[in-house]
């Protein structure tokens, strides 16, 4: 059912964020969105690993990690794990970078998102 997934730091400076993974780790970034201008959300990778980095100003402290997992079918996806008893935290919806997307929660409250490239 999932494929692959990497965590998420939500940071309210991402240059910042940035500049510590790429300058002291070594991590190189591989994607941001928007494209063009100051980005909200990046893509690092080193070697296998991958991280995103997403800029949130409002991240309760101490709560600045999730997960992403890809799959085929977000729909079937969160059908399931809500029939599960999973908390759904944002029902399914088509993002703008092209992407369907649902943000379940795990045990601990944590976001987990779960999504899947639209077909165009």
């Amino acid at each position: 059912m999932f494929r692959d997934g990497f965590p998420i730091l939500s940071t309210p400076d991402l240059g910042r964020a940035m500049r510590f993974y790429s300058e002291q780790l070594g991590f190189q970034q591989v994607y941001a969105f928007p494209a063009e201008g100051e980005p909200e959300f990046v893509t690092l990778a080193l070697g296998p690993l991958t991280l995103g980095l997403g800029k949130d100003t409002e991240a309760p402290r101490g709560r600045h990690v999730a997960l992403w997992f890809y799959t085929d079918d977000v729909d079937e996806a969160v059908g399931r794990l809500r029939a599960a008893g999973v908390p759904v935290i944002q029902e399914p919806q088509d993002t703008p970078w092209g992407e369907r997307v649902a943000t379940v929660a795990d045990p601990d409250d944590n976001p987990v998102h779960i999504g899947a490239v639209r077909e165009a």
